[in-house]
Formats: structure tokens, C-alpha cells, sequence
């Protein structure tokens, strides 16, 4: 089922054959890359720069626009663009994600959810347009939780080994198969610091096929395999110690402290996968703060959320059974009170 209308496709294809200068602003993590990824080998002009922490674009982008000489900019997988960025940037906007619906003027907006509030990760969107890198559509969508029925024959024929037919859930396909592997290749490769972060895409845009990085076949591959390689091992000692802390607790709560690498995203997909009855909360310290991943295939955490956050230094939001909040360390302990009473009534 295609997302988007035919009027929409040739809108977003206009606008993507009409710039030389594309600036592209996405979400760092798998599908937010995967979506730059497509527009970008599509287009083969223009920069990409992943937003981290608070999916958001503020006055504070401008600043990227006028440094690049961007002559238009493509916001993906962003759930937040405020309208003060809008009101004062100098060239058209294309915004397409699928998150929450918000009224903004001044932008050429596309959300899945204007479809019978249809959550559908922002890749299967680019995909549409562009037709081609099956692959990173894919991956893009799985690691975003969400399985794309209608591409999954095609890419069955095309890579029968990456996601078997026996493969019936997103859980299965994240963590069970070689698409949710890229999957995590992707997220490894945006951690770290900014430079690192920002070669790790350039090399990404040259990288022809799956089989190409899953089997190491160029100098390109191996150097992404490689940082993979790296954030895994402190990954998975991170894991292991999360897991020691399961109890019957229906909230399980693990906090680490960590200054280089953000993993909250990760394990919390990872635990959610491996304790699905269970409300996971992971937070990271840093700066007086605890950088929140929520999840729950029970709950309607973005429900639960925003009541939590009543009365305490923090923010958050994120979709329903996936969300990321900051919590001042001091009201940590609130936080977590809240969320258990939001749970219980």
C-alpha cells in the first residue's frame, strides 16, 4: 500500500529535481539515516546532518542553512519543526515524517498519519519516490519497529537470505535476521562524536548493496563494520549488565552513565524485545540529567508520559509504545512514581 498520493510523489519529486544545493536534516537513528540515504543516492547532490538528542529543529539550524549556501532543505524523520524556524529561513522547506500531526505554515509538509493516522516510518515514504535501494527502505522501516508488508516479496527475491519467509514479526525481523544487523549497523555508525559521525554517512552514501557491508567486500564496508564492531562490544557489556537487574517488577529500570555513546534507544528496543510484559525505562546520566528510552508493547507510553511529566524538571514525547524524555537527576525518583500510579489507575 502505497502512503503517499500521486500528487504528493510528483510534488516531493519536483522539489527534489528542482535544487542543486539540498540540505538534508534527519533523525539519527536507522530510519531517519535510511530516508536520507534514498533521497540522497537518488539526488547525488547536496549534505546531510542527523539531529541528535530532542528530535526538533530550531532558530539554531539556521545557521547550517546559510553555512552550506543551501538553496533548499529537506526535514526526515523529525517529529518537531518550530514555527519560528519556519517564519525565518530563506528557502523552501519539505518536511516529511510521521509522527504526531502539527499545524505549521510555511512548509511543504507530508505525514503518513494525514492517511487514517497511518504510522508509517518516514524510509517507506522515500522509497516511494525514489523507487530504488529496496534495501535501505527496508532495513530503515525494520529498525524503526515496523515491518513493510508490501515491499517484502520483492525484497524477498531480490535478498532471500536477509529476511526469510519463516520471519513473521518486526521483533523477529530486528533481532533474529541480517536486515535487523544493518539495522544496527546504522545506529552504531551515528554514535560518537560529530566528525566521526559525519564521515561514517559520507562513506554510508557510497555503499552499493547490503552484501557489500554485511560481507566486508570493500575498504568502504569494512571501515563501517569496523566502528559497528566497536560500539557492539560496549553494547553488549552494557546488556549484560542490564540484564542482571530484571525482577518481577512489571517497570524495569536500568540507569548508566556513559559520556561518549548514547545506547538508551537500542537497549531499550533490545530488552523490550527480550522482556515484552514489561514497561522498560533506560536512562543515561549526563549533565545533571537522565536522557530517557521508554517502551512497552502493553502501554500507551506517550499517554503515561505526558502525565508523568507533570510537576518535574523534564520533557519528553515519542509515539505509543516508544518514547524518549530528560529527566532532571533530582526528580528522577518522581518520575518513576508517576509512571507507576499512571499505571496502576
Amino acid at each position: 500500500m502505497e502512503v503517499l498520493t500521486q500528487n504528493e510523489r510528483s510534488k516531493i519529486t519536483d522539489e527534489l529535481m528542482n535544487c542543486q544545493r539540498p540540505l538534508f536534516l534527519f533523525h539519527d537513528d536507522p530510519d531517519g539515516l535510511a530516508s536520507f540515504l534514498l533521497f540522497y543516492r537518488w539526488k547525488k547532490e547536496g549534505r546531510g546532518f542527523p539531529i541528535k538528542a530532542v528530535p526538533r529543529i530550531t532558530i539554531a539550524y539556521l545557521q547550517k542553512i546559510e553555512d552550506y549556501d543551501a538553496d533548499k532543505v529537506f526535514i526526515l524523520d523529525i517529529a518537531n519543526v518550530d514555527q519560528e524556524f519556519l517564519d525565518l529561513v530563506k528557502v523552501p522547506v519539505v518536511w516529511i515524517d510521521h509522527h504526531q500531526l502539527l499545524e505549521r505554515d510555511k512548509v511543504m509538509y507530508f505525514n503518513s498519519r494525514k492517511r487514517d493516522n497511518l504510522n508509517v516510518p518516514t524510509p517507506k515514504m522515500c522509497y516511494e519516490i525514489v523507487e530504488q535501494d529496496l534495501w535501505l527502505a527496508v532495513c530503515g522501516c525494520v529498525g524503526d519497529w515496523y515491518l513493510p508488508e508490501d515491499l517484502l516479496p520483492e525484497f524477498r527475491k531480490k535478498y532471500p537470505d536477509l529476511l526469510p519467509e519463516t520471519i513473521k514479526t518486526v521483533e523477529q525481523a530486528l533481532f533474529e535476521t541480517k536486515v535487523g544487523l544493518i539495522a544496527k549497523i546504522f545506529s552504531f555508525n551515528l554514535k560518537g562524536k560529530t566528525q566521526e559521525v559525519m564521515k561514517a554517512i559520507k562513506v554510508l552514501t557510497r555503499i552499493e548493496s547490503p552484501y557489500e557491508l554485511l560481507n566486508q567486500e570493500t575498504p568502504k564496508a569494512r571501515l563501517i563494520y569496523k566502528k559497528f564492531e566497536q560500539v557492539n562490544q560496549k553494547y553488549e557489556e552494557l546488556l549484560a549488565r542490564a540484564l542482571k537487574n530484571v525482577k518481577k517488577d512489571e517497570i524495569f529500570i536500568f540507569t548508566y552513565t556513559e559520556d561518549q555513546l548514547s545506547l538508551t534507544k537500542d537497549l531499550a528496543n533490545e530488552l523490550l524485545y527480550r522482556q515484552p510484559d514489561k514497561i522498560i525505562i533506560l536512562g543515561r546520566e549526563k549533565l545533571g540529567e537522565l536522557r530517557c528510552s521508554l517502551r512497552s508493547a502493553k502501554y500507551d507510553l506517550s499517554q503515561i508520559l505526558k502525565k508523568a511529566l507533570i510537576g518535574i524538571q523534564g520533557y519528553g514525547g515519542g509515539h505509543e509504545h516508544a518514547c524518549g524524555a530528560s529527566i532532571k537527576k533530582e526528580d528522577f525518583e518522581i518520575f518513576i512514581e508517576n509512571i507507576r500510579n499512571e499505571v496502576k489507575s
